[in-house]
């Protein structure tokens, strides 16, 4: 096991490296600079003086490699992600500052998917064709069928149109009060966990029902057990193995979900920094926020590769 997580966690190096060279080239291939959207917010008279003197003073005198090779050793030897181009701050208190949002609104929709999801789908697989499936395999084909971003933005929109009502924007801390916090991420974390919960919902119930018509199944029906632990102790395990392992895929599709519900919902969050350093061609945090989406997705798929041993007593890490 320990050799195991040695090897992956080293693995993870040169994945890193890779994802960071194309994030690092790619967003220089984007149309225009931060410098010419500086000269442009100015009026300034000598365009070409200026121009070198930002470009020093910003570091972008110098070619892409020297500057790929200054950032990965400041992040090697300093941890340090670098400075914003227009803002002048640490990247690093950037993320820092907005960080906690994106964890809370990614947590309170991974919560409500998985909450809705193996429930659902576990009794779907037990009363298969009965009202209660049908009732579950239409919410699963309606999160499916219905974009995330539409319903969010129609959740923003007809509620203050009909109703006079929107969903509140007044970021409040969880620590300061906790009720109106999830006043606050309850409602885009509830469209992310929707859409999440849908294709979990399906991969539930299809491996209930696969689990449920094994030999081991019938034995422990024929030992007279009761049906509650039939389900939990044996058939459900077994059960959630692809289930993780679908988690784990759908995390990228989580943080993108969160970039654009931050969007719609105006939640100060990376993903709304996201888009405004894109905007703004604010290289630093664009590739700071690259990286450490990278590692996180990384270290989740290293946890879920992990949870197998747990979930499977087979399963041995050599």
């Amino acid at each position: 096991m320990r050799g195991y997580f040695i090897r992956r966690l080293l693995a993870l190096i040169p994945t890193l490296i890779f994802a960071t060279l194309i994030v690092f080239f790619l967003i220089r291939l984007v149309p225009g600079n931060v410098i010419d959207m500086m000269i442009s917010m100015h009026d300034i008279s000598d365009e070409e003086v200026t121009r070198a003197s930002l470009e020093r003073a910003l570091g972008l005198d110098v070619s892409v490699h020297v500057q790929y090779y200054r950032w990965m050793k400041a992040i090697i030897l300093h941890c340090d992600l670098g400075t914003s181009l227009c803002m002048g701050t640490s990247v690093t208190e950037e993320v820092m500052a907005r960080l906690p949002v994106t964890l809370e609104l990614g947590i309170i929709a991974l919560i409500i998917g998985v909450v809705l999801a193996i429930p659902i789908g576990v009794y779907s697989a037990i009363r298969q064709d009965t009202a209660g499936d049908y009732g579950g395999r239409t919410v699963a084909i309606l999160g499916l069928a219905v974009p995330s971003f539409w319903l969010g933005t129609m959740i923003v929109v007809y509620p203050a149109l009909w109703w006079d009502w929107s969903p509140s924007i007044d970021l409040v801390s969880f620590r300061e009060d906790p009720i109106e916090n999830l006043k606050t991420f309850i409602v885009p974390g509830a469209v992310m966990g929707l859409a999440f919960s849908a294709v979990q919902m399906r991969m539930t119930r299809a491996m209930m029902l696969e689990v449920l018509r094994q030999d081991y199944i019938r034995t422990a029906w024929a030992k007279g057990l009761k049906e509650k632990t039939v389900i939990i102790r044996h058939a459900l395990k077994n059960a959630l193995i692809p289930v993780i392992t679908l988690i784990g895929l759908y995390v990228p599709v989580l943080v993108a979900g969160s970039i654009i519900m931050e969007s719609i919902f105006v939640l100060p969050g990376l993903g709304l920094l996201l888009i405004e350093s894109i905007n703004q061609r604010d290289y630093p945090i664009v590739m700071g926020l690259m990286l450490i989406f990278g590692v996180v997705i990384l270290v989740i798929n290293l946890v879920v590769d992990l949870s197998y041993g747990f979930l499977d007593p087979k399963v041995r890490y050599k």
